[in-house]
């Protein structure tokens, strides 16, 4: 975490200097001659929200119980390789819950009858994707 606590650091020092340079060039500005708020707080949140990450990451840093494998120059790629679960090899149903949402959003421009089959398809294709490994070729 030492990396990224660093990465977001640097960031948020880019961010500030560009802030400021953008702000002075918009003030050299023939056109405007005057502060753009929009970019000017556009880039000065962004190096706020770095500040932020990197603190939430050098805090993270220090409560942990040891370096993690990233961090170690000695670590092997097997190290870092925790068991994150199981996934099926493929699956049609996250195409299906695309559909349905698609569907339901839709319903917004064209019209709200759509929402009730958009609704009963995102149901439908929820509740497959949920219980797929209780039945057929992968079950457990």
């Amino acid at each position: 975490m030492r990396a990224q606590s660093n990465i977001f650091w640097i960031l948020a020092v880019f961010f500030f200097v560009a802030d400021a340079g953008y702000t002075v060039w918009s003030l050299l500005s023939r056109e405007f001659q005057t502060v753009e708020w929009t970019g000017t707080l556009g880039i000065g949140l962004a190096g706020i929200m770095s500040v932020f990450l990197g603190f939430y990451m050098n805090r993270s840093h220090f409560a942990q119980s040891g370096e993690l494998p990233e961090d170690r120059l000695d670590a092997n790629i097997d190290d870092g390789d925790p068991e994150i679960g199981f996934f099926n090899p493929f699956s049609w149903w996250p195409i299906f819950l695309a559909a349905g949402c698609t569907i339901v959003f839709l319903a917004l421009a064209v019209g709200m009858w759509l929402i009730f089959i958009g609704a009963a398809l995102t149901a439908v294709a929820l509740v497959g994707w949920v219980y797929e490994n209780y039945r057929g070729v992968y079950k457990h």
